[in-house]
């Protein structure tokens, strides 16, 4: 059977590819270190689980719920919005998503007509670009230099905006770079999206996880016509360990989120009723878990990070947020003879068992991703291995 021309183009998740290499090694017995999931190394936390186990119990997510949510859900989602970027939505402002990534996906798809152009700062999350290719819409890639923390500016936007352009992505903090946009920087790029009739999509994902005295400001909060013009997407799975329980949101305009609800009602009827009633919890209910999740996350990041920087061959900047680094690796491929960053990252994982993730896949192809939310002894060892790597591959 010929598949769809879409496969001919479409290119499989990176991240997932690599996982999916280091637990088969796993179980296969090799002492493999793995550094690729986007996801904390924590269980969700006991009060989360206990509010599932109460909402199984009670028999009320046995059914279907609406497709863009519960009411208890969203009006969690409404005063957490209330509390976090100080502006009050509606219901009918929200739906909820299997995961944020579902949200993304619906949105590309409301949004989009074939050809319409999205523009997406370089290095970017793996899925933007396939997702709006899936939409029929076509990703406009804008490289962000190390030298200006891997952050696009406005003179850049304005050069790449063409009469097809309808959306552009803003993460901050940053998948793959951990870096944050400051409240000048995204208020410029915010007035300009006005200005050009360009929306907005704020991907907050990581807005809680910031370090060091950081703060994450939202674009959305910067003023009433800004946030009219921006779609946030934002979901549980990282602030609270939530991955597996596939919980996103989107709050914008009414009449995107309907299409977007409309969409999800043909695709997966509603997110799982168990995981919405987990969420409601993971919003409003004790936060005191989740703060020591990320200060356990500052304390990784402040002691690899020097590891990592003096390793030979790479140069990184200090992330701010999110829990990865991201650090060019040219010179460190020099030393061995390397011209593809791909075949660097599955020879470090054939001979020493440390997985990472090729930075191609993030549109940095002389950078690798390396995700600290492992344990400190995973991450100093994978250290120790890559140095070794790299020392007995000199040419």
């Amino acid at each position: 059977m010929k598949l769809a021309k879409r496969m001919e183009t479409l290119e499989p998740s990176v991240t997932l590819e690599a996982t999916a290499k280091a637990k088969a090694l796993k179980a296969q017995g090799l002492d493999v270190i793995s550094l690729t999931v986007g996801e904390p190394d924590y269980t969700t936390p006991k009060n989360i689980e206990d509010a599932a186990i109460e909402a199984i119990k009670s028999g009320s997510v046995s059914f279907y719920t609406a497709s863009g949510g519960t009411p208890t859900l969203k009006e969690a989602i409404i005063h957490f919005t209330k509390e976090n970027y100080g502006f009050t939505v509606k219901p009918q402002n929200i739906i909820v998503t299997s995961g944020a990534k579902f949200a993304l996906y619906t949105l590309f798809q409301t949004i989009l007509d074939p050809a319409d152009e999205v523009i997406i700062p370089v290095p970017y999350w793996v899925s933007y670009g396939e997702q709006v290719k899936l939409a029929e819409g076509q990703p406009v890639f804008v490289n962000a230099t190390q030298e200006n923390d891997y952050k696009i500016s406005v003179a850049q936007l304005a050069a790449a905006k063409t009469s097809k352009t309808k959306a552009i992505i803003i993460n901050s903090p940053s998948n793959p770079t951990g870096m944050i946009y400051t409240e000048e920087e995204l208020r410029g790029i915010g007035e300009w999206a006005v200005a050009n009739d360009v929306l907005i999509i704020a991907d907050d994902i990581y807005d809680h996880l910031v370090y060091n005295g950081n703060k994450a400001v939202h674009i959305a909060e910067l003023s009433e016509a800004i946030r009219k013009n921006t779609v946030i997407i934002n979901g549980v799975s990282k602030t609270y360990a939530m991955t597996g329980w596939r919980i996103g949101y989107a709050i914008g305009e009414a009449d995107i989120v309907a299409g977007m609800t409309k969409i999800a009602s043909q695709a997966t009827s509603n997110p799982a009723a168990v995981s919405q009633a987990a969420a409601v919890e993971a919003l409003s209910g004790q936060q005191n878990t989740a703060e020591e999740m990320r200060q356990a996350f500052e304390e990784r990041l402040n002691t690899i990070f020097p590891k990592v920087a003096a390793l030979p061959g790479f140069h990184l900047t200090k992330p701010q947020g999110a829990f990865y680094l991201f650090p060019n690796i040219k010179e460190a491929m020099d030393l061995g003879g390397y011209t593809n960053v791909t075949t660097w990252v599955n020879d470090l994982l054939e001979q020493e068992q440390v997985a990472l993730v090729t930075g191609e896949g993030f549109g940095a192809p002389e950078n690798v991703r390396i995700s600290y939310s492992a344990s400190l002894e995973d991450l100093e060892e994978a250290v120790v291995r890559i140095r070794r790597f790299i020392e007995k591959n000199q040419k």
